[in-house]
């Protein structure tokens, strides 16, 4: 009698939102600290996102909110989107991550969500202008939280019980970015109805 051993099959499909958008939402830090220096070299200059006064990078990096912890937020982005890039190559290549190492990577991923929603309820209604490059690390990140976080649910990271609830979502996990991306357009539309007629 032979036995052949078990096999787990590589979460090819989590991988590759890890690598894409960590890859792109790394991609719009770097062009908003790109941004950054060319307002401290010249503070009167008028970068390409500053569309309208509605959109309009220059108002968002300049204010209080820009700069939270007394240097550019997106210097946290060029740190931090790194990891899930990281993560995606390691699950890619059939790397084993241990529990604890999920949920601490869970754990960022949750407060990455908490700032970007901060950061947009602040854009809208209190600096009341809206970023192009931000919104693209916002699009990012909402998917990177709620998607991974039910399939790290599903693989029993978080116990049994967490473990039945992520199997009950994982097919359904679409909807939870789908709707977290309504609310924001809803309020923007709401907060900035003459928007999409000075685009």
């Amino acid at each position: 009698m032979t036995t052949t051993a078990p096999t787990t099959r590589r979460p090819v499909a989590i991988a590759v939102l890890l690598l894409v958008t960590g890859a792109v939402a790394l991609y719009a830090a770097f062009r908003l600290v790109l941004d950054e220096f060319a307002k401290y070299e010249h503070p009167k200059a008028v970068l390409s996102c500053d569309i309208n006064p509605f959109i309009n990078c220059s108002d968002v990096m300049t204010s209080p909110q820009g700069h939270l912890f007394g240097f550019p937020n997106p210097l946290l982005g060029l740190m931090g989107f790194v990891a899930p890039i990281a993560v995606g190559v390691l699950l890619l290549a059939g790397g084993r991550a241990s529990r604890w190492f999920l949920v601490t990577f869970n754990v960022g991923l949750f407060l990455a969500w908490v700032f970007v929603t901060w950061l947009f309820t602040q854009t809208v209604w209190s600096i009341g202008a809206l970023c192009p490059w931000c919104m693209l690390v916002w699009a990012m990140t909402i998917p990177l939280f709620w998607v991974f976080t039910i399939w790290n649910a599903a693989r029993g990271s978080f116990g049994p019980g967490a473990q039945r609830v992520g199997r009950a979502l994982l097919p359904f996990c679409w909807a939870f970015p789908l709707a977290n991306y309504v609310v924001i357009a809803l309020t923007i539309l709401i907060m900035f109805p003459t928007v999409l007629s000075v685009l």
